[in-house]
């Protein structure tokens, strides 16, 4: 894939502001995509936009096809007719600057529930029929995960290794079973679903329409408390009880000394899915979501980190050959030779990895917080790109801000490079790096809100091989003004970064 010189921010649509508790897909986006236009930017990048499950992150939902129920805008249910007026007279006193997820999720499920009864007590033909729809276009997975959450609910959140034998192994039996008796829940979920795709398809369109693409993304892994995982465990290393054999992480790495322990089952790639059918088919659901996908771990598609199922830090591991070109070549003969894909190329980087990234012409990754440590040789400076064709950022999701990586985390050694290499003082160092990202020779620069912000530590999305408080941060209404808007588009008409570009959108879900 080949990007246009552009430039975008990084913001997950949970930390936009409103008084619901959780940034959702109401006018908030609506405003921050028109910001985004105002400052001359083309490019929203989002995580992933699974409904989440334990510790809130969208790197382990519930599903990799399903949209994130607690995303939906409360207010156009009203608009809709599945809400009335005065249910949404008494809103908690959520906090503004945090997701509390507790009773966040409550209060959202009470209201989509209210909603759902509403729905079926005066939904017309109409309706009905849209619901129809919805299911058969997305039928490869919808049945599986509706039963799958349906269960949940009635094993009050248990992981479905605990629902009993014969459903814990997804047996044809119990599963008709279980839908019968869970019928309606079903249905609501299928509800849900429903209301998340149309509101997140209209938010696209909107975005689309002024010349700003999506970027979203794709975790390669899965959580073991999934869909994914129970209706598909033929797919993963999994023994006959259904527990993981080998389970996903890095080794000793930039965060930790110890390596990471994702715990996600692994695939059984040799068994090549069936022509990878359920890769191609989450893909397909990715483009109808996403202009562009930024594949997470893109190294684990050539070699990935096995880790034996009990132990207790992820040093004991070792790599284990990916599906490599196999799974891309898949990818191409259903849906073309113009994949739209960012590889997230960072970690233990070798040169088969390389190979396979360049292969297929997917642009890279580079972080300008990793620049400053190795010398004026680092391949993430600047000058030592030896190609346009990366996206590169001030930093991730996964790093701290600029400001509390420069004040807090940063050596004196590296802020005394930056300074240097920059030719500043250091006392305005996220637009400093947010300058440089812009002026470099990337095709792509992106920032993240809390960088446009000027936020310290204090902001931070998440702090990997932290199990508790990630995932919460949000801006307040007023944060985003006119002088940082026009102080973005300055620099992007600075460095030809405002081109828009030629959309071609499949909005069909």
């Amino acid at each position: 894939m080949i990007l246009k010189r552009s430039s975008g921010v990084l913001m997950h649509p949970t930390s936009l502001p409103g008084r619901f508790g959780i940034g959702d897909l109401g006018q908030a986006a609506y405003r921050f995509v028109d910001f985004l236009e105002q400052s001359g930017q083309t490019l929203w990048q989002v995580m992933p936009l699974c409904p989440t499950g334990y510790g809130d992150s969208p790197y382990q939902g519930f599903s990799a096809f399903a949209g994130n129920p607690y995303l939906i805008n409360l207010d156009q249910l009203v608009e809709d007719g599945w809400l009335s007026e005065g249910s949404l007279s008494d809103v908690p006193d959520f906090p503004v600057d945090r997701v509390d997820y507790g009773p966040v999720i409550e209060y959202k499920m009470d209201m989509l529930k209210s909603a759902y009864h509403n729905f079926k007590e005066k939904a017309d033909g109409k309706a009905h029929e849209a619901i129809l729809q919805f299911k058969k276009e997305n039928a490869f997975w919808i049945e599986d995960f509706t039963l799958f959450m349906a269960l949940k609910d009635a094993h009050e959140g248990e992981s479905w290794r605990k629902w009993g034998k014969e459903i814990t192994l997804s047996h044809a039996r119990a599963k008709k079973k279980w839908r019968k008796k869970l019928a309606d829940t079903i249905q609501a979920h299928t509800f849900y679903q429903h209301l998340f795709f149309e509101q997140w398809k209209a938010l696209r369109k909107y975005a689309n329409n002024k010349k700003i693409k999506i970027v979203g993304d794709i975790p390669i892994f899965v959580a073991y408390d999934s869909a994914d995982v129970w209706a598909n465990r033929n797919l993963f290393y999994l023994d006959r009880s259904g527990c993981p054999t080998a389970v996903a992480g890095v080794p000793p790495d930039y965060f930790s000394e110890t390596g990471q322990l994702w715990g996600n089952p692994l695939y059984r790639w040799k068994k090549k899915d069936a022509d990878y059918q359920w890769w191609i088919e989450r893909i397909r659901i990715s483009l109808r979501l996403f202009d562009v996908i930024r594949l997470d771990h893109f190294r684990g598609f050539e070699a990935y980190w096995e880790v034996p199922a009990d132990e207790e830090t992820a040093i004991n591991g070792k790599w284990v050959k990916g599906p490599g070109a196999d799974l891309f070549h898949a990818l191409i003969n259903e849906f073309g030779s113009e994949l739209p894909i960012i590889a997230e190329d960072l970690g233990v980087i070798t040169e088969p990895v390389r190979k396979l990234r360049d292969q297929f012409q997917f642009p890279g990754m580079k972080i300008l917080q990793f620049a400053f440590g190795d010398g004026a040789t680092c391949t993430d400076l600047p000058h030592n790109y030896s190609t346009r064709g990366c996206v590169v950022y001030t930093g991730t999701h996964d790093n701290d801000t600029t400001r509390g990586w420069y004040e807090k985390t940063a050596t004196e050694e590296e802020r005394d490079y930056v300074r240097r290499y920059l030719g500043v003082d250091g006392h305005d160092i996220c637009w400093d790096l947010i300058r440089l990202a812009f002026m470099s020779i990337a095709n792509a620069a992106i920032v993240t809100i809390q960088d446009l912000l000027n936020l310290g530590g204090e902001a931070r999305m998440n702090l990997p091989g932290n199990s508790g408080g990630n995932w919460s941060w949000r801006f307040k209404e007023g944060d985003i003004n006119e002088f940082i808007s026009s102080r973005l588009k300055e620099l992007s008409e600075t460095y030809g970064r405002n081109i828009k570009p030629k959309i071609k959108s499949e909005l069909v879900v």
